[in-house]
């Protein structure tokens, strides 16, 4: 059971994201592969598949009873393999390093919680050891929600690349749509148009104002404050006639302690204000996808029994982007993050530094003995 080999056999396997990629080879190839793998090391193996063609599973090693469960859970999803520089599904090693798409996001990670699972399961323990590998974190995250509905434990870890940092915190978002209503006209009938883009950009001013103001206001003691920023624009038909819709699609990083709802009140005070006191101004706001911000106890049991098999004073460390350890924590799982350094997420070049590969299962396989046992 070496990690290095697996990892290399997980990155020859295609699953980039279809919802990412149209025509991607999505999660079932390499489903079967995890699936022949733990149950060739007598683990109990659930396929849930929701979405047919996207499994995620999830194997389970029974502990004799009495003990603390603890879950392992890390994506298996990748991003496209375009532009990549080289064979992105053909692993090399240089200089202590494997290149290859997924190999620090996240199958470095995937490949050390599974030989962890399996070591640390070679003696009987008294919780039981649930290993999760879902599908599409890379776009919705419904791999882990499927998951959830279905299995639960007293804790978990999910083994995003961490640069071998105990990740403690991580930003939530959600995404909003502003439509800006117009009226069509003929470029030379200025008293019957309404530009619908020129009023956008009454509320873009606005809008950088807000990230201004979160810049200067109240700030986590991990992440920072919260950002917001425009992401798509589109309007107008052609170039001699007034636009009669404007659509900007916008996104709001939220930290712990900032809601949704108080992310989308901020946006309506801005366009009723922008209503009252800009001429023929109307807009609707429309919000879209949510995720919750991520904070982990520091004085959990799984963050102390991690902290104590690193041996050493760990780095603590929270992370800009968003991970499933929201949704675990949101199911009342306590949690943290922790894997592999490296560097390249979704670059054109991406790799593992394979001594992080082996530290990571190290201390995944004592956590897993300390905390079930």
């Amino acid at each position: 059971m070496n990690p290095r080999d697996l990892l290399a056999q997980l990155v020859s396997i295609d699953s980039v994201n279809p919802d990412l990629v149209p025509g991607g080879n999505g999660e079932h190839e390499i489903a079967g592969f995890i699936t022949t793998w733990f149950r060739a090391h007598d683990f109990d193996v659930h396929r849930l598949e929701r979405r047919p063609g996207r499994p995620s599973l999830v194997a389970v090693r029974k502990g004799t009873g009495g003990g603390k469960s603890l879950m392992l859970n890390g994506h298996v999803d990748t991003v496209g393999l375009a532009g990549y520089d080289g064979d992105p599904l053909r692993p090399h090693v240089e200089n202590g390093r494997m290149f290859g798409r997924g190999t620090f996001d996240m199958k470095g990670g995937i490949a050390a919680m599974m030989v962890a699972a399996a070591r640390a399961t070679e003696r009987p323990l008294r919780g039981d050891v649930i290993v999760a590998c879902v599908a599409d974190e890379e776009h919705g995250s419904f791999g882990t929600e499927e998951v959830l509905e279905h299995f639960t434990a007293d804790a978990a870890i999910v083994t995003e690349p961490s640069h071998l940092e105990v990740t403690l915190a991580h930003k939530g978002f959600v995404w909003f749509d502003v439509e800006v209503e117009g009226r069509a006209a003929h470029g030379s009938r200025p008293e019957l148009g309404i530009d619908a883009i020129t009023k956008a950009g009454q509320f873009l001013v606005a809008l950088e104002r807000l990230g201004q103001d979160l810049h200067e206001g109240p700030r986590h003691h991990l992440l920072g404050t919260g950002t917001v920023h425009a992401s798509l624009i589109s309007g107008g038909e052609e170039a001699s006639t007034y636009p009669s819709a404007c659509r900007i699609t916008l996104e709001r990083r939220t930290v712990p302690g900032e809601s949704p709802q108080q992310t989308e009140d901020e946006l309506r005070t801005i366009l009723d204000h922008l209503t009252a006191t800009v001429p023929d101004f109307k807009a609707e706001l429309t919000r879209g996808l949510a995720r919750d911000p991520f904070e982990a106890d520091p004085e959990a049991e799984i963050v102390r029994t991690l902290i104590a098999n690193l041996g050493e004073p760990p780095v603590i460390r929270a992370e800009p982007f968003w991970t499933d350890c929201a949704l675990l924590d949101r199911a009342g799982i306590p949690c943290l993050l922790f894997g592999v350094d490296g560097a390249g997420a979704h670059a054109a070049t991406e790799y593992v530094d394979l001594a992080s590969l082996d530290r990571l299962t190290e201390v995944l396989t004592g956590t897993i003995t300390d905390f079930c046992r």
